[in-house]
């Protein structure tokens, strides 16, 4: 985000030959590499739009009315600032995507996803022994979570001084999955443990299960960390349109239109808050730093969990399973699938895969209900 630093630095001229090349690579990234398009294309647009001369897209100056808001800061100000509505309502569109038969048929897959947010805490004191606030220290460690809407809202309902780093640090390691998850999981397994076999045979999930389990998780998740109802509840209604069987317009509505809608505004909105000021400082490069050492974390904390249950285990487990633990679905559980075929082919873990991912989806947002939960208390 060079043309913060150069607005910061060298003032608007300066910024205004680096910004176009901004803009540029940034939507490159997203029509020609694919890198996250819908955040990266609404983050380039946004720069263009604010960028010409009297547009009012983010404020309005007219003679004999004054200043008023325009569409980006009011966007931003109702919908992420005041109600950090647009975060949660995309977890319906996500919870519609994902299908829990593969993990409803492993039970053993919930342990996954929970070993795998062993990153976000680590991060969170390394973050507070750097001097960041408490407030500040949870919502960064959040960014382990590979979850770019939890945090976000995390962020959002701590007040954090970091929202728009901690939305872009997010985003970018979501979509740096396949570079950054094969170099973490080559640094604590070996070749043996990679080539290690995994037979899956599908169990029949009956459909009254699938209907049952979001309505169940919801419940349970109430009563052990009430601050994750409003995440785990929209994640579980989205998925329950999906099971439910009734509503199938509705479902591929809540995947594609409406996930894909709001995913270009919070690219849109959060880029407001990216001021030179308030964005390009130490702080944050130590931010995206931190952000790193959380995913990596994440990563080893769920493989090492796998081989430490391979020390009691008769029929062992590929320990890469464990870094699908995390919460980037489906990329997560491809990267691991990518690695056993790299290593030896013909070795299908995929299903275990998805299932450990779709796990670490659900444990994300409770870890972020508990982070909120735990610091609340502090602040």
């Amino acid at each position: 985000h060079m043309e913060f630093l150069w607005e910061g630095v060298n003032g608007d001229h300066a910024a205004a030959g680096c910004d176009v090349s901004d803009r540029r690579a940034l939507i490159w990234l997203a029509v020609k590499k694919e890198y996250e398009p819908a955040a990266a294309s609404a983050d380039g647009i946004r720069r263009d739009h604010g960028k010409l001369p009297l547009s009012g897209v983010i404020n309005q100056v007219t003679e004999g009315i004054g200043e008023t808001q325009g569409i980006i800061q009011w966007l931003f100000e109702t919908t992420i600032s005041a109600s950090e509505a647009l975060p949660i309502l995309l977890f319906i569109g996500i919870g519609a995507m994902i299908d829990f038969g593969p993990l409803l048929s492993q039970p053993i897959m919930f342990l996954f996803g929970a070993a795998a947010q062993f990153g976000i805490f680590f991060a969170i004191c390394a973050a507070s022994l750097m001097g960041f606030e408490l407030r500040d220290a949870a919502s960064i460690g959040i960014i382990g979570a590979a979850d770019g809407p939890t945090s976000i809202l995390v962020s959002q309902i701590m007040h954090s001084n970091y929202v728009g780093a901690i939305a872009v640090a997010a985003y970018s390691y979501m979509a740096l999955v396949p570079i950054i998850q094969p170099f973490a999981i080559r640094l604590v397994t070996t070749k043996k443990e990679r080539r290690i076999h995994m037979t899956y045979s599908p169990k029949n999930v009956s459909k009254t299960t699938k209907i049952a389990f979001p309505i169940v998780v919801t419940i349970i998740v109430g009563l052990i960390s009430p601050a994750s109802v409003a995440l785990v509840g929209f994640l579980m209604f989205g998925n329950l349109i999906r099971e439910c069987g009734v509503l199938p317009a509705l479902s591929q509505t809540a995947q594609n239109e409406l996930a894909n809608l709001i995913t270009l505004l919070l690219g849109i909105t959060i880029s407001f808050s990216m001021r030179a000021d308030a964005f390009v400082r130490v702080d944050t490069l130590l931010i995206m730093g931190i952000g790193l050492i959380a995913f990596i974390f994440d990563t080893i904390g769920g493989v090492l969990f796998a081989k430490f249950m391979n020390l009691f285990l008769k029929t062992k487990i590929n320990p890469m399973i464990g870094a699908a633990g995390i919460s980037a679905f489906p990329m997560s559980s491809r990267v691991v699938q990518k690695l056993a075929m790299e290593e030896e082919k013909g070795n299908i873990i995929l299903m275990h895969a998805v299932g450990a991912n779709v796990s670490g989806q659900i444990a994300s947002v409770i870890a972020g209900g508990l982070v909120i939960k735990l610091v609340s208390q502090y602040l």
